[in-house]
């Protein structure tokens, strides 16, 4: 059953019509045909469906990036990378599943893979903690990416979580501490690192796995210091602000590019990338070779000059010279 989203509803109306027809006998009772109307219903429905994703908001982007059919971290590794083995454990305390990581190759290239991982359905998101990791998630990202800068092998990370677990366990064992470690750790890699945000990526649970040479980011996903709604209940006291919240944080792709927070944008397929995954998955790919191979021809102390540089711009502004 396809899953639709509120402002989809003209293209279903117009899709349930042409269901309607298209169920009408093959001729009319005149001898006359449907063939015309048919593809002129197709018509319609292709510009509406056009018109509708070429004005998304804030916040409609937001419901697309959590579309539960979009393609998520493993579906990107099957369909991108191959030889793909997962390794378990940050050997400290637990094998987190929200977290998954291992060693692959793309385009016959041998690199470390990282990333978050949601569930389909409610016993998936269960065992994966619907995609936010705890400690140890981040813990064993850190061991497999020092592993990979120990043997000289590229390192890409794909990001879609809300964010890390809140929980009393995860206070209990240093989440903060956990994901400052990675963000220390990982602006001193020698390796190249090529960061992905295919979905939501939310706070310092994404950051965690983000601080990359090239940070990649799908049109419709966005990238944000909080949801919105948690902005929503901490400015307007609602969380029915939500929208308005997501238009004020500018977490979109565009405006992210804009911001100069992310290198690019990759392009999904109409309609957003849950509705071709192999299309998707292979410029993902794309993207991730071109930068990839453009990282690589630094030399390592550049690298880690301007990466570092990278990520001290963000966050600065200018104000206007007062008057005397």
């Amino acid at each position: 059953m396809k899953h639709r989203l509120d402002f989809e509803k003209p293209i279903l109306e117009l899709e349930g019509k042409l269901a309607e027809l298209k169920k009408q006998p093959e001729k009319h009772a005149l001898g006359v045909g449907f063939d015309a109307e048919i593809l002129q219903m197709e018509q319609e429905i292709a510009e509406t469906r056009r018109q509708v994703f070429a004005n998304l908001t804030a916040w409609q982007r937001v419901q697309l990036a959590r579309h539960p059919h979009r393609p998520f971290t493993l579906d990107y590794i099957r369909l991108a990378l191959t030889d793909f083995q997962e390794l378990h454990g940050d050997r400290l305390f637990a094998d987190d599943r929200a977290m998954v990581g291992g060693l692959a190759r793309i385009d016959g290239e041998a690199v470390m893979v990282i990333g978050t991982q949601k569930g389909r359905d409610v016993k998936e998101n269960i065992l994966r903690n619907f995609g936010s990791a705890h400690p140890e998630g981040y813990r064993k990202a850190l061991r497999l990416m020092r592993l990979a800068d120990k043997f000289g092998l590229p390192i890409l990370t794909i990001i879609d979580t809300a964010g890390a677990y809140p929980g009393v366990g995860a206070e209990e064992r240093h989440i903060a501490e956990a994901i400052a470690v990675n963000l220390r750790e990982m602006m001193l890699l020698q390796v190249p690192i090529i960061a992905t945000v295919i979905g939501e990526g939310g706070s310092g649970g994404a950051l965690g796995i983000g601080v990359a040479d090239r940070v990649l980011i799908l049109e419709n996903a966005y990238y944000s210091v909080i949801s919105p709604e948690g902005c929503a209940a901490i400015l307007w006291k609602d969380r029915a602000a939500a929208a308005t919240a997501a238009a004020a944080l500018k977490i979109t792709a565009r405006d992210l590019l804009q911001l100069g927070l992310v290198d690019e944008i990759v392009p999904e397929p109409l309609g957003g990338a849950h509705t071709n995954p192999p299309a998707i998955a292979q410029t993902v790919k794309a993207a991730m070779l071109k930068h990839l191979k453009e990282v690589q021809a630094l030399a390592p102390e550049e690298r880690l000059k301007l990466r570092y540089a990278k990520f001290r711009a963000m966050g600065q502004f200018d104000e206007p010279a007062r008057a005397a």
